[in-house]
């Protein structure tokens, strides 16, 4: 009996292992995307800002996506990568705003 005590001990000191089924998930989810937006693109009948207005959405979806599965941001432990990545967003978004602004006055 105490072996089985010490068993079920160290099965929740372990890590736990992802199986494929949320990789294939994420990598069906990013195929979708990924030829939606294409068909956008291919449709040529559609209003061209709708189109990249379809567009930037399936991008900022598929950045969210890679960074869970593929990433594995979802994961405890991340704290200080996500920090930086939101640092380098927000720079990146006052750099253009800034730009914007140069050259418009």
């Amino acid at each position: 009996m105490s072996s089985n005590h010490s068993a079920s001990g160290e099965e929740t000191k372990r890590h736990k292992v992802e199986g494929p089924r949320k990789h294939i998930v994420a990598f069906v989810m990013s195929l979708a995307l990924t030829i939606i937006a294409f068909a956008a693109v291919a449709a040529g009948e559609i209003n061209t800002t709708f189109t990249y207005i379809i567009l930037v959405g399936m991008a900022i979806i598929q950045v969210f996506i890679q960074m869970a599965f593929w990433m594995h941001m979802k994961d405890r432990g991340h704290l200080f990568p996500k920090i930086a990545i939101f640092t380098g967003v927000l720079v990146v978004f006052s750099a253009v705003i800034t730009a914007l602004y140069w050259v418009w006055w």
